[in-house]
């Protein structure tokens, strides 16, 4: 008898089917001596749509909610259902004895193969391959020591319910809302309150009122001192007659040295990556969305095999992984990282190496480099910018920690405080992996890193006395900011750790509610995260201006119609503590699943209930071509759109797109606005310029090659040795390609 190994996606099933020897092609599956490998297209199967329960659920009522299925129905997603059938054939072949699930291993991973094992019927005994990578050496560990699939039994459960709970929650308030206010609104436990926190953000924003603080600097002896509070240790005044009168009183007096202190301080490497660690920074230094980064991530993983499972919540690696530490730094010791990786090969690690806590790490440990030897000139330059840093970060935990001498001065003129530091690197350490300055690195705020002031300040005496200059006082002034509008990156931490964002007022319950978003994750996982984002965006309740993130009008009316529970972070806090629980068996599918009815019909009732309306303010005098209703104006992430009002004709018109075509004078993307022949090209410089223009003028430029030409260039040329910031790398990133 065979085993059938049924994975996620074909690139998947393709390694794994070259692993075992599995040749023999076959309608969606490849067929060896003992295996049979066949794949899905993510899922195959979902939740049926109300509509599949009853046609007259097609029309949306508010008579007929809430709609509680008992049970659930599975149905074959449309666009994939000739994969279903291969797939199914497969399970029910004669020579058939067993199935093992290869999808990726994870609760998401679990849901896709329970669903299409369930939906078929099938009842075979079932084995569970986990890994964290696709390389040839992992997939031949994994099928050494596959799992019982009965051991997942409670993990299935967890996704089940987590699908069935979002279903009845999101299907039944979306249409409740949409048909007591007649407006397209979407809501779910967890967009919903994602959109609550960003309000919160904007309202702050709103609500902030400047206040003006001045500070106090002094030279001496070619230093700079600046004034400090002496009980709080703030460089703020924000009384401007304390700070007149303090500079009358100090003016041309000498300085005596109170205090010297030099220490020598260490700082740590940063940790590995987790996912959502890595879109933040790739946000912050590219731009990168989330999704863009999940999608790179997945396609290093998937097709070049160069790093582990991206879907990661963990920063830490497990003592497992240690013995492969060496073989991971040969692969990836190549091109920019061969002398970086190159000194550590043979380095032996420490006993305890503060980057290993199996207690850290669930599903999967942190993002590194696989044990696949890497060719750099086969990726493209957005691919070698994420690879480029998880490669640097698994290479700085692995170096010692940065070593720097910190001088710290305290002087006292007429009985006021002043200061000064300096700061000189002793070791580089870690540092040496990373090109950047050590801002670009982590971000802290390092002072001032110079020699010659930690010289000056190292002659000091204590008690001795400095001179002042005429003129030798400076009053400085400033005022408070408000804090920041959202980027995809804020966003996502304050997804991650939403805490902060708790209306709860018991402290011990909100302590708790803390507690287990930070366990779980937050809002939403590592995996899903990037899609809420882009859901909201293309739901036209966020939208973007520059890199920063604000509401539409739509999203605060939204937020004031739908019911209090759903705007709250608590929900998805008690909700992932029961999918928990389940997972680990302590909590019982069938009880986390009553609860869920019952608050489905608690909530379709408070918005029946509701008193609140909805006024489209973004009307156009632009008539809909199918209906004839007046179109919406509306922001998308990249693009400007007229929608139709009625959300059941569904007209979109795209306005305009911001383009990756920059504009020849300020060299800023450009937006393509207009249709058919009309299209124009227009910046906010004021440069216009028409596509038929545009592209004649890029055709004399040579701009016209495709992404092979340039990957055939890459590969003659073996620019293996450029680093990632070469100034060739540089230039490929300015070029557009034509797809």
């Amino acid at each position: 008898m065979k085993a059938l190994v049924l994975a996620e996606k074909p690139s998947v099933a393709r390694d794994i089917a070259r692993v075992l020897g599995c040749s023999k092609k076959l309608d969606g599956a490849l067929e060896g001596e003992k295996y049979v490998v066949t794949w899905g297209l993510g899922h195959l199967v979902e939740l049926a749509d109300p509509e599949e329960y009853d046609d007259r659920l097609k029309a949306w009522k508010l008579e007929d909610l809430p709609m509680i299925p008992q049970p659930f129905q599975l149905t074959v997603i449309r666009q994939t259902a000739r994969q279903y059938r291969a797939v199914k054939n497969q399970l029910f072949r004669q020579d058939i004895g067993q199935v093992i699930i290869a999808t990726d291993a994870g609760r998401e991973g679990e849901l896709v193969a329970r669903l299409i094992l369930e939906k078929s019927g099938c009842r075979k005994p079932i084995r569970r391959l986990w890994i964290s990578s696709v390389t040839d050496k992992a997939i031949r560990e994994g099928f050494q020591r596959l799992k019982d699939g009965r051991d997942y039994d409670c993990l299935r459960d967890a996704a089940l319910c987590r699908a069935e709970a979002d279903w009845l929650v999101g299907i039944n308030a979306t249409r409740a809302l949409t048909c007591k206010y007649n407006a397209q609104l979407s809501c779910g436990r967890v967009q919903t309150p994602t959109l609550a926190i960003i309000a919160k953000r904007e309202k702050e924003i709103k609500g902030f009122v400047p206040k003006r603080f001045y500070g106090m600097r002094a030279e001496r002896g070619g230093l700079i001192f600046s004034w400090e509070d002496r009980k709080t240790g703030s460089r703020r005044l924000f009384d401007q007659e304390k700070v007149r009168k303090l500079e009358k009183k100090l003016e041309g007096k000498p300085a005596v040295v109170r205090e010297i202190r030099r220490r020598t301080k260490q700082t740590p490497p940063p940790l590995l990556y987790d996912l959502t660690e890595l879109q933040r920074e790739a946000n912050r230094r590219y731009q990168y969305s989330a999704k863009e980064t999940l999608n790179l991530c997945q396609r290093l993983y998937e097709n070049h095999k160069v790093l582990t499972y991206p879907r990661t919540d963990s920063r830490y690696l497990t003592d497992d992984i240690l013995p492969t530490i060496g073989e991971r730094l040969t692969a990836c010791s190549v091109g920019p990282y061969r002398k970086l990786g190159g000194r550590l090969i043979h380095q032996a690690l420490p006993k305890k190496p503060f980057f290993v806590d199996n207690g850290k790490v669930t599903d999967h440990h942190a993002i590194i480099p696989t044990e696949q030897y890497v060719q750099l000139d086969h990726m493209t330059i957005d691919e070698r910018r994420i690879y480029d840093m998880v490669v640097r970060r698994f290479l700085a935990v692995l170096y010692p920690p940065f070593v720097y001498e910190e001088w710290n001065v305290s002087v006292e003129i007429e009985g006021e405080l002043f200061t000064a530091s300096a700061r000189t690197v002793a070791e580089q350490g870690w540092r040496a992996v990373y090109e950047e300055s050590f801002d670009e690195i982590d971000g802290e705020d390092s002072g001032e890193w110079s020699q010659s002031q930690a010289e000056k300040l190292s002659v000091l005496g204590e008690g001795s006395l400095l001179e002042a200059r005429p003129r030798s006082l400076t009053v400085t002034e400033g005022k408070t900011s408000p804090p920041p509008y959202f980027t995809e990156a804020s966003l996502l931490s304050a997804m991650e750790h939403p805490a902060a964002y708790m209306e709860t007022a018991d402290g011990e319950e909100r302590k708790a509610m803390a507690k287990t978003l930070g366990e779980t994750g937050g809002l939403g996982t590592v995996a899903t995260r990037a899609d809420i984002i882009e859901k909201l965006f293309n739901s036209f309740l966020i939208e973007k201006k520059g890199q920063e993130i604000h509401l539409t009008t739509k999203a605060r009316q939204l937020l004031e119609l739908v019911p209090e529970d759903l705007r709250k972070p608590e929900l998805t806090a008690e909700w992932e503590d029961k999918l928990l629980r389940i997972a680990s068996g302590t909590l019982k599918r069938s009880d986390f699943m009553d609860g869920i009815c019952q608050y489905t019909e608690t909530l379709v009732q408070e918005i029946k209930s509701g008193e609140g309306t909805f006024r489209h303010d973004n009307l156009t005098n632009k008539k809909c071509p199918n209906c004839g209703k007046r179109l919406l104006a509306v922001k998308g992430k990249n693009s400007e759109m007229l929608v139709c009002q009625d959300r059941e004709c569904g007209y979109r018109e795209t306005v305009s797109r911001t383009s990756n075509a920059r504009c020849p004078k300020c060299h800023k993307k450009m937006e393509l606005r207009g249709n058919g022949d009309g299209k124009i090209f227009v910046c906010r410089c004021g440069y216009k310029e028409k596509l038929t223009s545009f592209t004649e003028r890029r055709k004399k430029e040579g701009a016209g090659v495709s992404k092979k030409d340039v990957a055939r260039y890459l590969n003659k040329q073996k620019q293996e040795e450029a680093s990632v910031s070469s100034p060739f790398a540089e230039a490929l990133a300015k070029i557009h390609l034509d797809s």
